[in-house]
């Protein structure tokens, strides 16, 4: 059996990238019994790291004796701070090759069927669309036989029930699926990118206490509390420091967080983690403040090397659009920041082209890895200044900013807009009591 070591945990993650040229990364076997035929058979262990779903063991059983096989996947990452819901509409049978990282945790749902696979009743899986719907139907066919004989009317009904799942993969008709997971560690593959995906919404959201009970990342009897007002006025006041781990090496890691108030704008929360391990940085922003009456559109014409300068504040409930580039980026895909235009950029071509894990690596598609790679060098023409381009902020909840940098005069290559937002925003934000209009310009 081999041991972790101490220089493992702190320094060299054990966790190693899928790599063909790596001849020393073997998986373990590990004699262990078959619950088939109950003899002994042979489980394999896979260590390993996969881009968006961290780190990952990947186990598979095999048995020589009934030849019977078993593949699965485990989170070995951290929890993310919100969980996740991925909803596709699945309008043609490319759709059903999309690959999809299921965590265990995740709900899997099909609302025309009325079908739920509820969380922790399958393991975790790397699989596709139609993958997804054969193990369905493969798991309501596993005991239809002792079904048959006990209950036929039942039986029979399950059995209508499979056709139907089947004839979803003929997709005759417009389906949904919908994946929704409390932990933030399942992603579903956007064939498209980097141009926005018409088909596939995606939502971040806050998990409630019975969803952190059932991660274990909350004892039972620990009940929700209230923030104390003496702790947020020691917030605006010094630096609040707090043990969390590294979300790439998994060390033990600081967070730093600050109250700062934005000169001409609000105050926001500052969240950054150094890690000494690994040398990975992260910074975060959420908003101080409530929801603004308006949602809020800023348009900036890049025309000159010194605008990747700018600071910018992008909460997490805006989106990014670059219209030369045919290029949208929902409000999920990347979280709250507080950096520069030049660093903002960096962190959208990072996340699109270098951690994209469907297009990289033995999966990446050559086609579709040379768009990406031309969309990453168009990014870095605009940030050396030789491509001029719109570059838009839409925050629905009004909670982003672009500095302006001929304040408190108006910047001519800069235009704010408020907006009304409409019933979807208003549902993606939680505020469903708000009326639907059209745009409304600033004074």
């Amino acid at each position: 059996m081999s041991v972790i070591s101490e220089e493992s945990v702190r320094g060299e993650s054990v966790f190693k990238d899928i790599s063909a040229d790596d001849e020393d990364s073997q998986p373990t076997e590990i004699e262990s019994l078959c619950m088939n035929c109950y003899q002994n058979g042979t489980t394999r262990l896979l260590l390993t790291k996969i881009p968006f779903f961290k780190e990952i063991i990947v186990s598979s059983f095999s048995c020589d004796n009934c030849d019977w096989a078993n593949t699965e996947i485990q989170s070995a990452g951290r929890i993310q701070d919100q969980g996740v819901c991925y909803t596709l509409k699945v309008q043609s049978k490319q759709d059903l090759n999309r690959e999809v990282v299921k965590a265990e945790c995740a709900t899997t749902r099909i609302p025309e069927l009325d079908f739920e696979i509820p969380p922790f009743t399958q393991k975790g899986s790397l699989s596709t669309v139609e993958g997804l719907i054969d193990r369905a139907v493969a798991g309501l066919e596993q005991d239809q036989p002792a079904r048959k004989a006990t209950d036929p009317e039942v039986a029979n009904k399950i059995d209508e029930f499979i056709e139907k799942l089947r004839k979803l993969k003929d997709v005759e008709d417009e389906f949904t699926v919908v994946i929704e997971d409390p932990s933030g560690n399942s992603f579903v593959e956007n064939p498209v990118a980097p141009l926005k995906d018409e088909a596939l919404t995606v939502s971040r959201f806050e998990r409630t206490v019975q969803q952190d009970m059932q991660l274990g990342i909350r004892a039972d009897d620990d009940p929700e509390k209230e923030p104390d007002s003496n702790t947020v006025e020691a917030m605006r006041n010094e630096v609040l420091v707090f043990n969390t781990n590294c979300p790439e090496c998994n060390a033990p890691a600081s967070t730093n967080m600050k109250l700062v108030q934005i000169p001409h704008f609000k105050e926001v929360v500052i969240m950054a983690t150094n890690c000494d391990s690994c040398g990975h940085r992260t910074n975060e922003v959420k908003s101080g403040g409530a929801t603004e009456e308006l949602g809020t559109k800023i348009t900036l014409r890049i025309t000159d090397p010194s605008d990747m300068t700018r600071d910018v504040l992008k909460s997490e409930t805006c989106g990014i659009c670059i219209p030369e580039l045919e290029f949208e980026l929902g409000m999920a895909a990347v979280g709250g920041k507080f950096t520069t235009l030049e660093g903002l950029l960096k962190d959208i071509k990072d996340l699109i082209v270098a951690k994209n894990p469907f297009v990289t690596g033995d999966s990446g598609v050559t086609t579709r890895l040379q768009k990406l790679v031309e969309f990453g060098e168009k990014l870095d023409k605009i940030v050396a200044g030789e491509t001029s381009v719109h570059f838009i902020l839409d925050d629905p909840a009004g909670n982003s900013y672009l500095q302006n940098v001929y304040a408190p005069d108006p910047d001519p290559e800069m235009t704010v807009e408020k907006y009304t937002r409409s019933f979807e925003q208003n549902e993606d934000l939680g505020l469903n009591d708000m009326k639907t209009e059209g745009y409304q310009e600033e004074n």
